[in-house]
C-alpha cells in the first residue's frame, strides 16, 4: 500500500513545522504539499528545511486548491475562517481533514458537519493521546459522581494564545457534561469577577490562565463533601498534537465521509 499524501496547513507557523517534522518521522506518511496565505513571505520555502529536518522537495504554496487536489488528507491548525474554507475544499476531494483548530464557533461547526458529508472529518479540542484518554477519565467520573462534586477546570497556556478558554478545555468540559448527561452550553461558567452569588448546583467552571511559553497545562477538579479528586495532563512538546494528528490522518483513510472525534480514532468513544 503506498504511502498517504498529506498536506500540511499553515507549514510556516509554530505547529505547522512540527507537523511537517512529524511527517517526515511516520511510516506511511508522506508530506506532499505545504500550504500558507498567498501573502505570506514563506511561499516558494522548502517546507522541510523551514521546519528544521532537512530538504523534502515539497515548496510551501498559497494555492491551497492546487495543493490538495493531489492529496489524501490535510492537517489543519489553522485558524477557523481557515479551516472553514479549507473543509470546502476537503469536501471537494473527497479526502480526510484532520483539524486542531481551536475557537470555533457556532457557524464554523455547521460547516464543517456540512463538509463531512463528503470529507472524512476528525475534529478535536486535542489532538494527544494523554488528553483524550484524560477526557474519558473525566467523563466517566462525572458519571459516577453525583452533583453534589463540584466541576471546575482550570487551564494555562502560553501568552501569544487568543481564544479562552482552550480548546482542550472545553473538550473536557463537554466530556464531563456527557458523563452527567447534561448540555456544556446551558451549565459552562466562565471567569468570576465581583459579588458573584452563591455556586449553583450543576456548574461546570472554567478558568483560563495565560503567560510565558506554557504548552499547555490542564486541570479537572471535582469538589465533593469533604474531598477533592483532581485529574490532570500536562503538555511538554508539540509533538504530541503532531503524533495525534498523524495517527488520526491514517485511520481516517479507511473510514467512511463523516465527523469524528480523537475518541473514535482511539477507540475510546462510547
Amino acid at each position: 500500500m503506498s504511502d498517504m499524501r498529506l498536506v500540511v496547513a499553515g507549514a510556516a507557523g509554530r505547529m505547522g513545522r512540527v507537523l511537517v517534522e512529524m511527517i517526515r518521522q511516520t511510516p506511511g506518511a508522506h508530506l506532499s504539499g505545504a500550504i500558507e496565505q498567498p501573502e505570506s513571505i514563506a511561499i516558494g520555502q522548502d517546507a522541510g528545511l523551514l521546519a528544521g529536518c532537512g530538504q523534502m522537495g515539497v515548496a510551501i504554496s498559497g494555492d491551497a486548491l492546487a495543493v490538495i487536489a493531489g492529496a489524501d488528507g490535510i492537517l489543519d491548525f489553522t485558524s477557523p475562517q481557515s479551516t472553514v474554507e479549507l473543509a470546502a475544499l476537503a469536501a471537494q476531494a473527497r479526502i480526510v481533514h484532520v483539524i486542531g483548530t481551536t475557537g470555533l464557533n457556532k457557524d464554523h461547526l455547521a460547516k464543517l458537519e456540512a463538509a463531512a458529508r463528503h470529507a472524512i472529518i476528525v475534529r478535536s479540542g486535542n489532538m494527544s493521546l494523554g488528553v483524550n484518554l484524560l477526557a474519558a477519565l473525566v467523563k466517566k467520573a462525572a458519571r459516577t459522581l453525583g452533583p453534589e462534586y463540584d466541576i471546575e477546570i482550570i487551564e494555562m497556556h502560553h501568552r501569544m494564545k487568543v481564544d479562552a478558554p482552550s480548546g482542550t478545555a472545553l473538550l473536557l468540559g463537554a466530556a464531563a457534561a456527557d458523563g452527567r448527561g447534561v448540555t456544556l452550553e446551558e451549565h459552562s461558567i466562565g471567569a468570576r469577577d465581583g459579588h458573584t452569588g452563591l455556586r449553583n448546583i450543576g456548574d461546570i467552571g472554567f478558568a483560563s490562565l495565560r503567560g510565558g511559553t506554557v504548552i499547555g497545562d490542564h486541570k479537572v477538579i471535582f469538589a465533593g463533601p469533604c474531598e477533592r479528586i483532581e485529574l490532570a495532563h500536562v503538555a511538554e512538546d508539540r509533538s504530541i498534537f503532531a503524533r495525534g494528528a498523524v495517527q488520526a490522518a491514517l485511520w481516517g483513510k479507511n473510514q467512511k465521509p463523516g465527523l469524528y472525534s480523537m475518541a473514535d480514532v482511539l477507540g475510546l468513544a462510547d
